[in-house]
């Protein structure tokens, strides 16, 4: 699976990204030297996180029948020490339906075993970066 960015010429430093047949824009803020012509790099990545413990807690929920009506999800950042090594996030599900306490703690640890959660936590990625003229 591959993920194309292009440059969006209409404005400084976005970009269009394409991923299978889905379309979307990413930018820094004015400050970052962007129009914020979409969500930034970082939010895309804190936004991963969110919507793959959504869609987890969802398919599980389903799987299990237990009475989930409706899940939203909040991803807060801390970034303070980013520099330093430490890139904090702190997800929220807010989770609707007739739940007992038990199965909600059962969502919650289906939550923290979402596939990204562990790829962001557990896995070692290597990144191989190459660089070509365009012609």
């Amino acid at each position: 699976m591959s993920v194309e960015l292009k440059r969006d010429k209409t404005h400084a430093l976005a970009q269009t990204v394409a991923i299978n047949r889905h379309s979307l824009s990413a930018d820094v803020s004015p400050k970052e030297g962007g129009d914020d012509a979409g969500p930034s790099p970082h939010d895309l990545y804190d936004a991963a996180l969110g919507a793959c413990k959504a869609i987890t807690v969802m398919w599980y929920a389903r799987k299990k029948g237990l009475p989930v009506e409706d899940v939203n999800t909040v991803v807060t950042r801390d970034d303070s020490g980013e520099r330093a090594g430490i890139y904090k996030l702190t997800a929220t599900l807010q989770i609707r339906g007739e739940l007992s306490d038990a199965q909600l703690l059962e969502l919650e640890a289906v939550a923290k075993k979402c596939p990204v959660h562990k790829l962001m936590a557990t896995v070692t990625t290597e990144i191989d970066t190459h660089v070509q003229r365009l012609q």
